[in-house]
């Protein structure tokens, strides 16, 4: 396996782990049900761990696929700046996670107010982690990019016989 490859096996779940944990953490809210808020915390917490493996195993995959055909440094850099924002981001949801689960533990006053705090920071995750996968896709995956200039291969695509 080379460095793309661990990339793409870890890549995943930072996003899906924010998607589902935002789900939980809103469901615990909702049902008022700690228990549930703490299944989300840990959640959040070890997608934050993904994100650093996910992000320090990005530069390998960079150098794997940088040099391929239609892919380009823009693009690829692109995906990178967007990473980076939702690292900073799950790092600073995993540690408010770690507060909530003391809190929630300790019984704290604070517990609601630092559970409506990480649902706040989960939501703007969420859009970041959307953006980051579609940008990451878009880096093989030609197909589902909005700028499809790349894929113009000079020839004409084939008319239907309208007879």
């Amino acid at each position: 396996m080379n460095d793309a490859h661990y990339h793409l096996l870890v890549n995943h779940f930072p996003i899906i782990g924010t998607i589902f944990g935002f789900g939980i953490l809103l469901t615990g809210i909702v049902l008022k049900n700690n228990i549930v808020k703490n299944v989300a915390y840990v959640l959040f917490i070890v997608t934050a761990i993904f994100t650093a493996v996910s992000m320090g195993t990005g530069e390998g995959a960079e150098e794997v696929v940088e040099e391929m055909p239609n892919i380009g440094k823009q693009i690829i850099h692109e995906h990178e700046e967007m990473a980076e924002k939702l690292a900073l981001v799950l790092y600073v949801l995993g540690v408010v996670s770690l507060l909530g689960l003391y809190t929630n533990v300790k019984n704290h006053s604070k517990a609601k107010l630092v559970s409506f705090l990480a649902l706040l920071i989960a939501m703007v995750a969420v859009f970041l982690a959307k953006e980051t996968g579609t940008l990451g896709g878009e880096i093989l995956h030609t197909e589902i990019r909005n700028d499809n200039t790349t894929l113009n291969t000079g020839s004409e695509p084939e008319k239907e016989n309208e007879d």
